[in-house]
């Protein structure tokens, strides 16, 4: 079993050390009531945590390319809503909303419950590791 660092995680854990960046990160870039409401969520907590451009978006995979296969989250208003889409559905692309505006925890729950049955924890390195799954 790896030795835990100072954070308590294992130094060796991807996922848990890009979640503490994400938790890290300023509120002008994510919503940390957001980041706290996703990270609360024990299937969102084990996947890779992905920010850009104020979105949450989460990976199945934790090296580039990302799975890009999950619901993602994005700000809506700048006063605590949200809306939740599928920024790229399987095998194609798209942008399918799924819901939205809600509240932080409201969106997490969303996300939660349109991941794909088996979802996570999340796999080290790229995609080509998920699809020797099926």
């Amino acid at each position: 079993m790896a030795e835990k660092d100072i954070l308590g995680t294992a130094p060796d854990d991807p996922v848990a050390a890009k979640w503490q960046v994400v938790r890290d990160m300023d509120a002008h870039l994510i919503d940390t009531a957001l980041v706290n409401a996703a990270y609360a969520n024990p299937a969102l907590r084990a996947l890779f945590p992905l920010v850009s451009h104020g979105s949450l978006q989460f990976s199945r995979c934790t090296r580039f390319p990302w799975s890009q296969d999950l619901p993602s989250i994005f700000p809506y208003d700048g006063e605590g809503l949200f809306r939740v889409r599928r920024l790229h559905v399987p095998h194609g692309s798209g942008r399918e909303q799924i819901g939205g505006p809600a509240t932080a925890d409201a969106a997490v729950e969303l996300v939660a419950s349109h991941l794909p049955p088996g979802c996570g924890p999340a796999l080290g390195g790229t995609p080509d590791a998920l699809e020797s799954l099926n």
